[in-house]
């Protein structure tokens, strides 16, 4: 079950160099076994609003997360300590130690780009667009 990082989403949306790799995910995985942080939906929602682009937005929310039922979760405020000593632990910034702190409490992998997941003892899964199953 894999955690997918707010870059597996941008590459799609805006049909950047590697979305075809990130739709291989939702090709080669169930959407019960695809989770996103709320994190990473609103922070989509900041970045697409700032550019003027509700309605990709709103379809967006509706394909993925409401449709194909892709499981929106997150951090409770009790878990505050976990986020901040993997941001000091593993020099992340406040959205990659978001990301790894929700992968280690669900026990997920993380798919994502970004390479500074890598410094973490739970590294990353990078996409691609072969023919297998992640």
């Amino acid at each position: 079950m894999y955690l997918l990082d707010t870059n597996i989403f941008l590459e799609i949306l805006l049909k950047r160099e590697k979305s075809n790799a990130a739709k291989h995910i939702f090709i080669n995985n169930p959407p019960t076994d695809l989770f996103v942080t709320d994190f990473s939906l609103h922070s989509i929602g900041v970045f697409l609003f700032q550019r003027n682009k509700h309605d990709i937005y709103e379809r967006f929310v509706n394909d993925i997360v409401i449709k194909a039922e892709i499981g929106v979760i997150g951090l409770d405020p009790k878990d505050v300590p976990l986020l901040a000593s993997a941001s000091k632990r593993f020099n992340l910034d406040f959205d990659d130690a978001y990301q790894y702190a929700v992968a280690v409490i669900y026990g997920l992998d993380i798919m994502s780009f970004d390479a500074d997941f890598d410094r973490t003892e739970k590294g990353r899964k990078v996409p691609d667009s072969g023919q297998h199953d992640y």
